[in-house]
């Protein structure tokens, strides 16, 4: 089992190319992708990953879990920005499977997106490697398995990608930098959820909180006196919006999935699901242990665990009672994130400020909105968006609109507005135009939270409030400073707006990430078309691409 190729810096958040593009232009024979031209100017690295099942314990009972390399949660991924990643994916479960990632963006290449409207399963003994490029990105991110509901067992780990040498970051490099993965968890077996659903009943609430993989008092966090530490969370749970706080301490925020922030300070933070924040916390308190206390946010019954922040030199351990925490307040979190917004002075992955780009001074060419809905069909719970359930095919779309295999979707085949029509089952496929500038809405008429990720991009968050959106709702948007990411709540009885610019084409899924929702039908894809046929525009399916359903037999050489 091989590690990864691990290039270390002084500096956590920026990269020293010296010591890495002698490596980066080593000739290697998956080099010869036919994205090989516009790759392999920037550096590059491997990873070698095994998926297996293994015994875990993250709630004091055994479970089969998912692990990658033996670990659980899986190794982290570190990049820099324009990075090319190369990992080596081999499948030693009994069953397919698929690794999605959250967050990267994939420029021109929804092929290598890892969900099944774009990507065939690794079948079981077999591996496949996944070509990445972290094209003009920063920040906090994770990776998850997407078919079927494996990540009920495991398989997720940390991305981070660091800045370029020359790139300012808008804070003094930190002590350390911790990935803290939170969510929820079952102690049932994932294969017993899945069934579950598919048996068309919903899911009880969940048996806890993990943190790291670990159950209460068990995820550990070493600081030093009077230094500063980067925590990047990321919740990577199933269900549950989740609040986290540290006892006695002070979260200053500085990045949410790739943008720097406004450097507000926090007692606590909710992080929703999908989503990732970065935060810079001092261990400026007397010098012994504190709780990191993480618990679920508008739920009747709070389930909460809890971690060690511990200073090394430490008179004694964890005491007094678990500080806590808001519990079904949707005022304050909505207040909350109304208050995290772009730092415009800072730079992102280029060293031009991030408000260099006016994005509220360019007018929208196509409005989309997009209601979510719970009910039944055949007897069964399914959720829908704009009255359709997502089923999926029998075929990759992006294969089968690559190979002009007919039959396997129908682009439109959902409306771009709330139809009030009962829920039907279908393969959910919106067409846009690539290039348009789009709002979308998200109307959430449902009395729980909700949470969207769009893979492919990050998209501006302009507005969110309560009740029904309407035009007159656009008076209300930040059109200056509004955070940019991939992924955005919706407050029960509320409506979320976002800007994006359709400039990467491909086949990319829109889903809940509410995942027994995503599951049984709270998802799409968005078809975002050119006519081009150019590189510039779209890469065309990757040499190594595994071939399944309808798109078998088809050749991946170039036309």
């Amino acid at each position: 089992m091989h590690s990864p190729l691990q290039i270390t810096s002084p500096h956590p958040h920026r990269f020293n190319f010296q010591a890495h593009v002698a490596f980066g232009r080593q000739t290697h024979p998956l080099w010869l992708n036919n994205t090989a031209a516009s790759l392999r100017d920037d550096p590059y690295r491997f990873y070698n990953w095994s998926v297996t099942y293994g015994d875990i314990y993250p709630l004091g009972v055994r479970q089969q879990g998912i692990l990658i390399n033996g670990q659980f949660p899986g190794p982290d991924i570190h990049a820099v920005t324009n990075d090319n990643l190369f990992i080596n994916v081999f499948n030693s479960l009994n069953e397919s499977f698929l690794l999605s990632w959250a967050g990267i963006q994939q420029r021109r290449n929804s092929f290598e997106d890892g969900v099944f409207g774009t990507t065939c399963p690794i079948p079981p003994g077999k591996n496949f490697t996944y070509i990445l490029q972290v094209k003009d990105q920063i920040g906090s991110f994770y990776y998850f398995p997407s078919l079927v509901f494996h990540k009920a067992a495991g398989g997720f780990g940390g991305i981070r990608i660091l800045s370029r040498p020359l790139i300012p970051v808008p804070f003094p490099d930190p002590a350390g930098d911790y990935t803290v993965l939170i969510g929820d968890w079952y102690k049932a077996n994932y294969t017993v959820l899945k069934t579950r659903l598919d048996r068309g009943h919903k899911l009880p609430l969940p048996d806890g909180i993990l943190i790291n993989g670990r159950g209460p008092g068990g995820a550990y966090f070493s600081v030093e006196q009077g230094k500063t530490y980067r925590l990047r969370i990321c919740n990577v749970g199933l269900q549950n919006s989740l609040n986290f706080r540290i006892q006695n301490h002070k979260m200053k925020l500085v990045e949410v999935e790739g943008t720097h922030t406004l450097q507000t300070s926090y007692s606590f933070l909710d992080v929703h699901l999908g989503q990732c924040y970065s935060v810079l916390v001092t261990a400026d308190q007397p010098a012994h242990d504190y709780y990191v206390v993480v618990s679920t946010r508008f739920t009747s019954k709070i389930l909460t665990t809890t971690g060690v922040l511990h200073y090394s030199n430490s008179a004694g351990s964890v005491s007094g009672p678990i500080p806590g925490g808001p519990t079904i307040q949707v005022d304050w979190s909505l207040n909350q994130a109304r208050s995290i917004r772009t730092n415009l002075s800072a730079s992102g992955p280029r060293p031009n400020p991030q408000g260099s780009y006016h994005y509220g001074l360019i007018n929208t060419t196509k409005t989309i909105r997009l209601a979510n809905s719970a009910g039944q069909v055949n007897g069964k719970q399914r959720y829908a968006v704009n009255s359709v359930s997502y089923v999926a095919p029998d075929t990759p779309m992006k294969l089968a609109d690559y190979f002009k295999i007919g039959g396997v979707f129908r682009a439109g085949s959902i409306s771009d507005n709330p139809t009030g029509g009962g829920i039907y089952l279908d393969t959910s496929v919106l067409q846009a135009d690539y290039r348009a500038y789009a709002e979308i809405v998200f109307q959430n008429d449902e009395d729980i939270i909700q949470s969207w990720h769009l893979d492919g991009y990050a998209f501006f968050v302009v507005g969110m409030d309560g009740g029904q959106w309407t035009t007159d709702s656009r008076n209300q948007y930040n059109l200056r400073d509004a955070v940019f990411r991939c992924t955005t709540q919706v407050y029960p009885k509320s409506w979320t707006a976002i800007y994006v610019a359709l400039d990467n084409a491909g086949m990319w899924n829109l889903r809940s990430e509410y995942w027994a929702r995503q599951y049984l039908g709270q998802q799409l894809y968005l078809r975002v078309y050119t006519e081009s046929t150019s590189l510039r525009d779209e890469f065309p399916v990757p040499k190594n691409a595994i071939l399944c359903g309808r798109a078998s037999g088809h050749s991946t050489r170039p036309f």
